[in-house]
């Protein structure tokens, strides 16, 4: 697929990688530089590196890398299907899934379910290791997830997700009962300094933003709260959730301790379920309202304020 520009003419000198960057956001910076790489970005007719400088007047033709042979095995591992049509599907991840291979990942990872039930059926923009794959949860993390069955959804989708034209909508049992009904957070997260594996709190972090709501509280240890984030920063939620002095029930990386909780059982991961996204059709652009309910170890634990849970879907967060 071949994309030409013609550049705005009051543009000065800009970095060709930059300005693609720019004008094409449903592709990833790791493409546009495969792109550079195998020399299939032409500035008026001239091959160009991702440094040559383009300007006002000057037209731009891209063309999509080929997505290269995915070497993976299907694997019939059953899926939670909210909503499927030919351009794209939403599931219900379980929790302890992988979506993508990995190191140290075995054959049971979201790829290789998509892969035998979608019968080889996905986008490919995403490169060979992440096959129609828009965004993504981490390995405790259940709930709503999209994917894109051809490559126009997959542009589409993307450019959602990083325009943020969507709603991501959160239920996360947390240690604590804030001393409020809602509130925001706006503290910018970047990689721990020591920790590598650890997002933190940080002045030089990229923005992040969340709003919670409490749903309700159990016995002065445990609450229900609802967010939705405003940004897709890693461990988002967690680490914002942490830093308020409420961890998630079972997050012992960002500070959960048994002891805080008055509980006969804990949990074994962290109970952080991706409840609700609204978004558009990427190609008839009609509203999507998708939710999932939460698996039955987080069920049993917020069953008990499933009404305040409904009546808070009414409002916003």
């Amino acid at each position: 697929m071949i994309r030409s520009f013609e550049v705005g003419s009051g543009t000065g000198k800009v970095r060709a990688d930059k300005w693609i960057a720019s004008q094409i956001t449903e592709i990833s910076r790791n493409d546009i530089q495969r792109a550079f790489e195998e020399n299939l970005v032409q500035v008026n007719g001239r091959v160009v590196s991702k440094s040559f400088k383009v300007r006002g007047g000057d037209r731009v033709e891209f063309k999509f890398p080929e997505i290269k042979q995915l070497d993976l095995m299907p694997k019939e591992i059953p899926l939670d299907i909210l909503f499927e049509d030919e351009h794209m599907l939403a599931l219900n991840k379980c929790t302890g899934m992988v979506v993508h291979p990995g190191a140290g990942t075995s054959e049971d990872t979201l790829i290789h379910a998509l892969l035998h039930y979608c019968k080889g059926q996905l986008s490919g923009i995403g490169g060979v290791e992440r096959p129609g794959i828009v965004h993504r949860l981490d390995r405790q993390t259940s709930g709503v997830m999209v994917v894109a069955k051809t490559d126009r959804a997959h542009r589409a989708l993307s450019a959602a997700f990083a325009k943020r034209d969507l709603q991501k909508n959160y239920l996360a049992l947390v240690a604590g009962v804030p001393d409020r009904l809602s509130g925001s957070i706006k503290e910018p997260i970047g990689r721990h300094p020591v920790h590598r594996h650890k997002m933190t709190i940080r002045e030089d972090g990229k923005p992040a933003l969340t709003n919670w709501e409490l749903i309700g509280s159990r016995e002065s240890s445990v609450s229900l709260l609802r967010c939705q984030i405003h940004t897709g920063r890693t461990h988002q939620i967690r680490v914002h959730l942490s830093n308020m002095g409420f961890p998630i029930l079972g997050d012992k990386v960002y500070g959960f301790k048994a002891e805080r909780i008055n509980l006969n059982s804990l949990p074994d991961r962290v109970m952080l379920h991706a409840y609700r996204l609204e978004l558009n059709h990427p190609i008839s652009n009609e509203p999507l309202k998708l939710s999932a309910n939460p698996p039955p170890d987080f069920e049993k634990l917020y069953s008990a304020w499933s009404n305040e849970l409904e009546d808070s879907d009414n409002r916003s967060v």
